[in-house]
C-alpha cells in the first residue's frame, strides 16, 4: 500500500483483533534505534547533512534485497505531507509525534505495504526502525525487525562500540537501542483499583507504564503501553523474553480480575456494558473522553460474551476515527470541538449500525 493510500484509510494492521491474547492485548511493538558513523545527530545537523542521511536511507529502503526479503517499502520526505496528515500517521501508530514536527532537519519515512513496518528518518536518532503487530506479538515483531535491521546494516554503517553497543542520541537508548511495548486493555485491573500496585511492581522491574500514545501521554479507555526501561546490558532477545513474560503475567491478573466481577456483580456488569453501546449507539454529541470510556465497557463486553455481534476489529479502528485528525480529514476542513463532538459520534453511532 502507498502512503498516499494509507493517509485515506483508517484501518491498519495492528487492528486486526486475532492473535494471541487479542482480548487483552492490542498490539505488540518493537522499535530499534540506529545512527550512522561520522555524522551529527539529527538536533545538530544543518539541511545539507540532513538530506544527505535522507538519500541514504532511501536508497537502502528501496534497495532489491529488502523487496526480495522483506517487501516493496514506499518512502516519502515529510514536508511533503500536510500537518493534518503527519497527525493522522501519528494517530494510527505509524510514526513518533516528534517526527510530526515541523521544525528541525529533513525528515523521511519509508512504509511497508501493510503498514506494520515504519522506519523513520532524522527522528531522535538518523533512524527509527518500528514493527508492530496485532495481539501479543512480541517475537514476531522483534524477528521481524531484525531481519530489516541486518538488512539496514548491510548497506549503512551504523555508529556502534565495543563496550556501549549501538550509540543514541539520549543516554536510554544506548546498548541495544531496543524498546519493546504491548498495548492492553486492562478495565477489570483499573476498576478494582489494582491497576495502580500492579504498575509500582513493574516499574521495580525495570518496565514503564504509560499511555495509549506512549511517553506523555494519559491512560485514557482502561489502554495502558508497557515497555522496557532497559536497553543496555541485557540482550535483544532476554529484553523481549522478559517483556513477554510480564505481558502474560499482567494478563492472567486481568483475567482474574474479569472473573471476579462476572461472579461478584454480573448485573451491574452487564448494566454498564450495554448502557454505554446504547450510549454509542444514540449519542449525537460524545467528546474523546467520553467515547473511550465507553468503548472500554463495549469491548469488555465482547470479550465477555456479553454482545456477541461486535467485533474487535471494528473497536480497535474506532479508536482511530474517534481521535481528531481523522474527523478533520473527513470533514475536509478544520472544524470547532463542537462540530467535531458532533461528527465522532455520528462516526460511531454509524459503525456500530453496521453490526
Amino acid at each position: 500500500m502507498a502512503i498516499a493510500d494509507t493517509l485515506n484509510n483508517p484501518y491498519t494492521k495492528w487492528m486486526e483483533g486475532k492473535g494471541p491474547y487479542a482480548s487483552i492485548v492490542i498490539s505488540s511493538r518493537v522499535r530499534l534505534a540506529r545512527n550512522l558513523t561520522d555524522y551529527p545527530f539529527p538536533h545538530l545537523q544543518d539541511e545539507k547533512i540532513g538530506r544527505e542521511i535522507l538519500e541514504l536511507g532511501r536508497k537502502a529502503v528501496t534497495s532489491p534485497e529488502m523487496e526480495q526479503q522483506v517487501g516493496k517499502m514506499d518512502f516519502v520526505e515529510m514536508e511533503a505531507l500536510s500537518p493534518l496528515d503527519r497527525l493522522f500517521l501519528v494517530e494510527k501508530h505509524l510514526i513518533s509525534p516528534q517526527l510530526a514536527e515541523e521544525e528541525g532537519p529533513p525528515r523521511g519515512l519509508a512504509l511497508s505495504e501493510d503498514e506494520s513496518i515504519s522506519i523513520m528518518f532524522n527522528e531522535e536518532d538518523h533512524i527509527r526502525l518500528q514493527v508492530i503487530y496485532p495481539a501479543l506479538q512480541l517475537e514476531e515483531a522483534w524477528e521481524q525487525a531484525s531481519k530489516v535491521d541486518d538488512i539496514l546494516e548491510s548497506s549503512l554503517d551504523f555508529a556502534f562500540d565495543e563496550q556501549y553497543g549501538y550509540l543514541s542520541c539520549c543516554p536510554t537508548n544506548v546498548g541495544t537501542g531496543l524498546r519493546s511495548s504491548v498495548m492492553m486493555h486492562l478495565p477489570a485491573l483499573a476498576m478494582t483499583r489494582m491497576a495502580n500496585k500492579l504498575f509500582m511492581e513493574l516499574s521495580k522491574l525495570g518496565f514503564v507504564v504509560r499511555g495509549m500514545y506512549g511517553e506523555g501521554t494519559e491512560a485514557r479507555g482502561n489502554l495502558f503501553q508497557i515497555s522496557n526501561q532497559i536497553t543496555l546490558g541485557p540482550s535483544e532477545e532476554e529484553i523481549i523474553a522478559n517483556l513477554a513474560q510480564v505481558s502474560r503475567q499482567v494478563i492472567e491478573q486481568e483475567e482474574m480480575a474479569r472473573e471476579k466481577m462476572r461472579k461478584e456483580g454480573l448485573a451491574q456488569l452487564e448494566d454498564m456494558v450495554f448502557r454505554s453501546y446504547g450510549i454509542l449507539s444514540n449519542a449525537y454529541i460524545i467528546s474523546s473522553e467520553e467515547a473511550m470510556a465507553h468503548l472500554s465497557n463495549v469491548r469488555l463486553g465482547v470479550d465477555l460474551g456479553l454482545l456477541r455481534d461486535v467485533q474487535l476489529q471494528k473497536l480497535n479502528e474506532l479508536l482511530v476515527v474517534t481521535r481528531p485528525a481523522y474527523i478533520r480529514k473527513i470533514a475536509g476542513k478544520d472544524i470547532d470541538a463542537f462540530n467535531r463532538d458532533f461528527k465522532r459520534a455520528e462516526i460511531i453511532r454509524k459503525a456500530l449500525s453496521k453490526i
